[in-house]
């Protein structure tokens, strides 16, 4: 609790700093360190969609933009994740464009939630899920999916629900998922689809890792089950785009209308500018994923053999950039403890499994989003440190 004069929200005085940016925090002032921590592509963004941009700035579109999305922008998504993904959507009315997904997760929770709702969510998982849900009012309703392959299944949602001591409304599923990699094949979602909708719940689909995913197709639950989805995507994976800030939400035209009103409250509209490069990049830009798809490949294969020689235990990432692993057994269960010895001793950042569960406490997670250089060199210094032996009492 804080102590000011005067009061202020519980819900936001209560919340503790987000554990990701909290570890980044403590290991901020370390000098030479090399950063395999945040989910940052490290490719620049492609020169087509940069003059976009800048014909942009020249045409002095710096004014207000359409609140729900730039007219030409959701017509180019439609089309774009029709194609790519097979969605069905029907036209522009479906699409509202956010100031991320980030915005998009918070605007999707205050429209759906009343006080005290639940929402499943799978873990390991996105630390800021957890806060959005707090400040929506929601309650988290953890499914532990570490001794399960780090997949939910429709046993395990059964499960969940049944053991809940509240409303279950909605279940939030991310795919290819951020901190494991982890994704699922068609038959899997659409048995986790028959589940959902029996108990009749809000599906919040995450797929913002979907074009990055390495074999197979990436397949939707939006599309399956369409009546109850809420599908949240964006170009800052995909296109290395994260500081242009654009997140998609794919609903009902119904549903994106109600949407649309938390939306203007909270950032009225998405600055032209960006829109304008979201644009080119679902259209002179489309292929611009293929590129990092083949690049991430090679740095997920290189890094899970050169960390299996070392004796970690990975998770082998089917989609996004990350390696979920669990720390040598000669350096004992406390991968907090082994991140910040890391950082400091090895001049390496990953990021400790508890900030994405209190159940992978002996895990770590390492981003391979940056570049080759960056990869390789953080692997020589790994392995200098791992076969010094430093060992945890």
């Amino acid at each position: 609790m804080s102590n000011f004069i005067l009061p202020l929200n519980k819900t936001v005085d209560n919340l503790r700093r987000d554990p990701i940016l909290d570890f980044q925090a403590k290991i901020r002032n370390i000098d030479d360190l090399i950063q395999l921590t945040f989910g940052e592509p490290g490719f620049a963004v492609d020169d087509r969609i940069k003059a976009v941009a800048k014909v942009s700035i020249d045409h002095d579109r710096s004014h207000y933009a359409n609140s729900q999305g730039e007219i030409n922008l959701r017509r180019a998504a439609v089309s774009y994740f029709n194609r790519h993904f097979q969605l069905n959507l029907k036209g522009v009315n479906d699409v509202l464009v956010t100031q991320g997904v980030s915005e998009a997760i918070n605007v999707v929770f205050m429209t759906i939630l009343e006080r005290g709702d639940g929402v499943i969510i799978p873990e390991p998982s996105y630390s800021p899920y957890s806060t959005s849900l707090a400040l929506a009012g929601g309650v988290k309703v953890p499914l532990d999916t570490c001794e399960h392959n780090f997949k939910i299944t429709p046993e395990l949602i059964e499960k969940t629900i049944d053991n809940a001591n509240i409303p279950v409304k909605a279940i939030l599923i991310n795919y290819p998922a951020n901190p494991t990699g982890v994704t699922y094949s068609k038959e899997e979602l659409l048995a986790i689809a028959d589940t959902l909708k029996k108990h009749k719940i809000w599906v919040i689909s995450d797929e913002i890792y979907a074009a990055l995913t390495y074999s197979g197709e990436h397949t939707s639950l939006y599309k399956i089950i369409p009546e109850q989805s809420i599908l949240l995507t964006g170009l800052s994976k995909s296109h290395a785009m994260t500081g242009y800030r654009i997140g998609f939400i794919f609903a009902s035209s119904e549903l994106i209308e109600k949407m649309l009103t938390v939306h203007e409250a909270l950032a009225f509209a998405v600055s032209t500018l960006s829109q304008d490069a979201a644009f080119a990049a679902l259209t002179v830009g489309e292929d611009v994923p293929e590129y990092a798809l083949k690049a991430y490949r090679k740095r997920r294969d290189r890094l899970l053999k050169k960390l299996t020689e070392l004796g970690f235990e990975s998770v082998n990432p089917q989609g996004a950039f990350y390696v979920f692993t669990k720390i040598p057994k000669s350096f004992g269960n406390n991968g907090y403890k082994f991140a910040v010895d890391l950082a400091n001793n090895a001049k390496v950042a990953v990021l400790p499994g508890e900030a994405f569960s209190k159940n992978a406490k002996n895990y770590i997670r390492i981003s391979y989003a940056s570049s080759d250089s960056d990869l390789d060199e953080a692997l020589r210094r790994m392995t200098n440190y791992i076969e010094k032996g430093t060992k945890y009492e």
